[in-house]
């Protein structure tokens, strides 16, 4: 088992959670922050543990022979050329999503990683929630049958009350409501239902209330998805409620559903009038702090030390979910056209 120095870029809400999931792992220490704000070592050594060493460029961090591994918590805008430049630095990759505002921007920096033969990860973290782990092993166990049908849902407000909000309402770094924050939603439901897709539609809309207003493009969009195998899927992406955080899971397949924390298996012999409850902790908050950082990032860790890459969250599996959701976004800017893949 191998150390792993990181070098985190950003310290904002995101970054600070992340060193403190790096640091919970059995391998990894944050070693550096770049930060466009000057920022005190001796203090960040206290706060963080460790010995830690402040930047104010991202090019000086990479120059450091002493960090193998970078993490990426920056604005989504920065996110493809300060990718690209870890990978030419020979860095591995931590990256905080979406992985980059565009689909040219996402396939440079997969293709920076492999030309440089070094291993990403990007932050779909709700696949490690419990919500997702518990979901996924009904699935792989059979009690389900096959599925014909999913919709993972994304509702979160994203308002002044929230950190991500002063960045988050710009076109530049926000993008859409499926890319800023639907993406976890839509990742999931590829989890469950596979990523070979034949075609995507979507429509977006937008609150009326003034406290959306400011948002530069529309904060509500549901993606339907047609797989090659003949399931359907639904994604939708609504960042502009009044409500609870809630991620919705519903999967029907042909021996049984699963509904959120709940399903019914006929090879369990359930009863069909009741639902049977399964033991998890549903996603229930976008605090970054209640994210599973921690379990993501060991995964990736030991899969450096195997020398393998990343399942599922690796930056050539993270491509293919990019693709379905910027063919949405491309969909719901044509009225709802569908885009077919080939």
């Amino acid at each position: 088992m191998k150390n792993y120095n990181v070098g985190v870029v950003g310290y904002g809400w995101a970054a600070t959670a992340h060193i403190d999931a790096i640091n919970a792992t059995n391998q990894g220490q944050v070693t550096a922050i770049c930060s466009s704000r000057p920022q005190d070592e001796a203090a960040l050594s206290k706060r963080h543990g460790g010995s830690i060493k402040a930047f104010q460029s991202i090019e000086a961090m990479l120059e450091s022979s002493d960090i193998d591994v970078v993490d990426i918590t920056s604005y989504p805008s920065q996110h493809c050329s300060q990718a690209v430049a870890a990978a030419n630095a020979k860095k591995h990759i931590i990256l905080e999503k979406p992985m980059a505002n565009s689909l040219d921007e996402v396939r440079a920096i997969a293709a920076a990683a492999k030309e440089n033969g070094v291993k990403g990860t990007v932050c779909f973290e709700c696949r490690y929630s419990s919500q997702m782990q518990a979901t996924k092993a009904l699935l792989d166990q059979g009690l389900i049958g096959d599925l014909h049908y999913g919709e993972i849902d994304y509702y979160h407000g994203i308002g002044p009350w929230y950190g991500q909000y002063r960045w988050n309402t710009g076109k530049e770094n926000g993008g859409s409501a499926l890319l800023t924050a639907g993406c976890h939603a839509l990742d999931a439901l590829l989890m469950c239902m596979g990523n070979d897709v034949e075609s995507v539609s979507s429509l977006s809309t937008k609150s009326k209330s003034e406290i959306f207003g400011p948002y530069e493009y529309d904060t509500t969009s549901v993606t339907t998805i047609r797989f090659k195998n003949g399931a359907v899927g639904k994604c939708a992406a609504v960042v502009d409620c009044l409500q609870p955080y809630y991620f919705h899971t519903h999967l029907v397949g042909s021996q049984g559903s699963i509904l959120d924390d709940k399903f019914h298996s006929d090879p369990l012999k359930a009863d069909k009038g009741k639902w049977s409850s399964i033991s998890m902790k549903m996603l229930d908050s976008g605090d970054v702090s209640d994210h599973p950082y921690q379990s993501q990032f060991q995964t990736f860790f030991d899969a450096l030390d195997a020398d393998s890459d990343m399942p599922g969250t690796n930056f050539n599996d993270a491509l293919k979910t990019f693709e379905v959701i910027f063919a949405a976004d491309q969909s719901a800017a044509n009225n709802g056209n569908p885009v077919t893949f080939d």
